[in-house]
């Protein structure tokens, strides 16, 4: 599963050497933090796939990763089985137009986006647990009582 680290410029999403060879990647991916105009959490990220691989790995159903190109786009793509994701929409960034990736971390990735961060790489499920939990003013929860019998 990718490791993903933020900070006030860019996120990275670190990959393992088996990620490495699936995904035909010999480096991280850097994005530039201006270039994210959309994060979206999916249950099925294979109806997010566009395009074919090239060059990457495809088992249907099981394993997609690595670049996705269609008409006018490249993704970058790696998807595990039929597991929670999560789909970046990029606009500007020279190499992809989308990420997709299986990750537990997808709700923590959206939560830390909204923050200020340090100047030094941490890992986003750190920077969604040190937020403060926003409170709504005004608003009591509903006092839920049993049905007279």
């Amino acid at each position: 599963m990718v490791t993903l680290l933020l900070d006030q410029t860019q996120l990275e999403v670190v990959l393992s050497p088996l990620e490495r060879a699936a995904t035909f990647h010999r480096e991280n991916l850097r994005i530039v933090r201006e270039t994210i105009t959309k994060v979206q959490l999916t249950d099925d990220a294979w109806t997010w796939l566009r395009g074919v691989p090239g060059p990457g790995t495809h088992i249907p159903g099981i394993l997609a990763a690595g670049t996705w190109k269609a008409a006018a786009t490249t993704d970058f793509v790696l998807i595990r089985r039929r597991r929670p994701s999560v789909v970046i929409d990029l606009e500007g960034d020279g190499q992809f137009q989308r990420l997709i990736f299986t990750t537990r971390h997808g709700l923590a990735l959206t939560q830390a986006l909204r923050l200020n961060v340090s100047a030094e790489p941490v890992d986003v499920v750190e920077i969604a647990g040190t937020a403060p939990t926003p409170v709504v003013a005004g608003r009591q929860r509903p006092v839920i009582r049993p049905r007279p019998v």
